[in-house]
């Protein structure tokens, strides 16, 4: 009597594009684009070489979807936030609840978007853009007279400086804790400087 043929596993191209993405992000958070090796990835994810290749030819193709894949999750976030409230207090509150609680729960994503923007921004269009959902904030709240800074590109640059340079010095050391231990303080600061 002969055993049933074995069944072939069925291959998942889509979990192991989730699982690529994922380790890419760790990987690249923490070791750096530069120091990462595809073979870095494909160890960590248990599949050859050659199963990375057949999702992203490049790892330079890699680290953009993993960007834009981050970087347009935080622009919706953004957005619905906007699109919540009709004055700018309450969406500074929460815009910088946001940031303060993206870098705390999700630091690779936010350590690779925030140390790597420069290399991937010209791939980003101004739709799934957070920088232009801000300005976007800032236009309204300009119009509305909320503000004292007449430039929404110039209120949004001040506005996301505020309230990331906080990360950027924890990221050094600098600050210690959760920065969502802070995120009043730095609300305040935004507020100042914008004028609110």
């Amino acid at each position: 009597m002969s055993k049933p043929a074995a069944k072939k596993r069925k291959r998942d191209g889509a979990a192991t594009r989730e699982r690529i993405l994922a380790e890419a992000l760790v990987l690249f958070a923490s070791k750096g684009f530069d120091a990462t090796s595809v073979k870095d990835i494909s160890s960590a994810v248990g599949v050859a070489d050659a199963a990375l290749y057949r999702h992203f030819p490049s790892k330079e193709e890699l680290a953009h979807a993993v960007f834009k894949r981050h970087y347009s999750t935080l622009a919706g976030q953004i957005a619905e936030i906007g699109a919540r409230h009709s004055t700018i207090r309450p969406i500074m509150d929460e815009l910088v609840e946001l940031l303060c609680r993206t870098f705390d729960n999700e630091p690779n994503a936010f350590t690779f978007i925030l140390i790597n923007q420069h290399n991937h921004l010209r791939f980003v269009g101004l739709s799934d853009n957070p920088v232009e959902e801000v300005a976007t904030i800032m236009r309204k709240a300009i119009a509305n007279g909320e503000i004292a800074i007449d430039d929404p590109d110039l209120a949004a640059a001040i506005a996301l400086g505020a309230a990331i340079q906080p990360a950027i010095f924890h990221l050094y050391g600098r600050l210690h804790g959760r920065l969502t231990g802070n995120r009043h303080e730095i609300t305040e600061a935004v507020c100042r400087a914008l004028g609110i």
